[in-house]
């Protein structure tokens, strides 16, 4: 039982890490794109998960304005 314990445990140290990896990337990306941001849009992007935090990096290529961050 303590193998299984130990991998549910890595298993989330490895998503945070990961989200936290990915956070760092957008928010790079978004302060190059439009500078700086509004402090309850940086929350809201703080709050993704891992998986939402990659499609929006993806979907960052198409933005053109910050507004685009809230549609």
């Amino acid at each position: 039982m303590g193998g299984y314990y130990e991998r549910i445990c890595n298993l989330s140290i490895y998503r945070y890490i990961l989200q936290k990896e990915a956070l760092k990337v957008i928010s790079r990306q978004l302060k190059r794109r439009f500078g700086d941001i509004d402090a309850s849009l940086v929350e809201q992007v703080r709050n993704l998960s891992a998986e939402q935090l990659k499609e929006l990096g993806e979907d960052l290529l198409d933005f053109s304005e910050v507004a685009d961050l809230v549609a």
